[in-house]
């Protein structure tokens, strides 16, 4: 028996390493170079096609990469570029953290107790369903052109979204695990530390990408509707001037810092919040 275990070893040792089960760490390696690889050539064949494009139609209203590429320069080294992305960043970021608040503790609420559900489900949908334009004006109109109007209007058009998300979650939490906690005699903070917020990680990443997206196109149109700064002014004022490359320059550029927010952070987050379904 020991003779033919030390034959079975001899003989997998010796075959090539192509014949070899692959580690768990070198398959995730090899998808993250897949991954990126097809990434890249994706960005690649996007670029080729409106490249393309452009010189077909030979017109001032579809400038080619190379033309937005340099207006991008131009406004980068004159220093407006970082001026006015930095602007619209912080409203995001601002926006972004008072509605993933507010909409949390909402939604956590309105999950945990059937009465705050009934009462306040009538209320989100309400606020569901008011379009984003009305209630930038709605706040312009009561809280003048400034910074909290426009912070106020973007967070309120996503509260909603994470109240509901987390609403949900909070819903689908198990009771089994609530029980262990009170056999166990567990702290409030304690509970939600240890055994709540394991459970509403995924709907938390899940509102946190969604709310992301919404929350700074919104912004551009706040900027653009009342404000004297930010990339949406930006683009409102090459827009008057019929200055397509410049639009597409501040599009993609911001374009680029969100996607860039999503890949390091975002992505990531909801990936691992999501990594105990596997």
């Amino acid at each position: 028996m020991v003779l033919f275990s030390k034959l079975a070893v001899d003989e997998a040792e010796s075959l090539p390493l192509s014949s070899q089960a692959p580690t768990p760490g070198s398959r995730s390696i090899v998808n993250r170079h897949g991954r990126t690889g097809l990434l890249i050539l994706s960005i690649a064949a996007f670029i080729l096609v409106w490249a393309v494009v452009a010189f077909i139609a030979q017109s001032r209203a579809l400038p080619g990469p190379l033309a937005v590429l340099d207006r991008a320069i131009a406004e980068a080294a004159s220093g407006q570029l970082f001026y006015h992305m930095g602007v619209t960043l912080a409203r995001v970021a601002a926006s972004f953290v008072i509605a993933m608040a507010a909409g949390s503790v909402i939604g956590i609420a309105m999950g945990r107790h059937k009465t705050l559900d009934l009462f306040f489900d009538s209320w989100l949908i309400l606020f569901l369903n008011l379009p984003a334009l009305i209630t930038i004006i709605l706040c312009f109109v009561w809280f003048g052109l400034n910074e909290a109007a426009a912070v106020t209007a973007v967070a309120l058009n996503k509260i909603p979204n994470v109240a509901v998300t987390l609403r949900e979650g909070t819903q689908a939490m198990s009771r089994e695990y609530d029980e262990m906690a009170q056999v166990y005699r567990f702290s409030r903070w304690t509970t939600f530390r240890e055994v709540h917020l394991p459970q509403l990680a995924p709907y938390f990443a899940v509102a946190a990408r969604s709310g992301l997206a919404i929350v700074w196109k919104i912004v551009l149109v706040v900027e653009l509707l009342g404000l004297s700064n930010g990339v949406g002014f930006q683009l409102n004022t090459f827009f008057q001037l019929f200055d397509v490359a410049s639009i597409l320059a501040y599009a993609l550029s911001f374009i680029a810092v969100i996607l860039f927010v999503e890949a390091v952070f975002l992505g990531p987050w909801q990936r691992a919040a999501n990594r105990w379904r596997a």
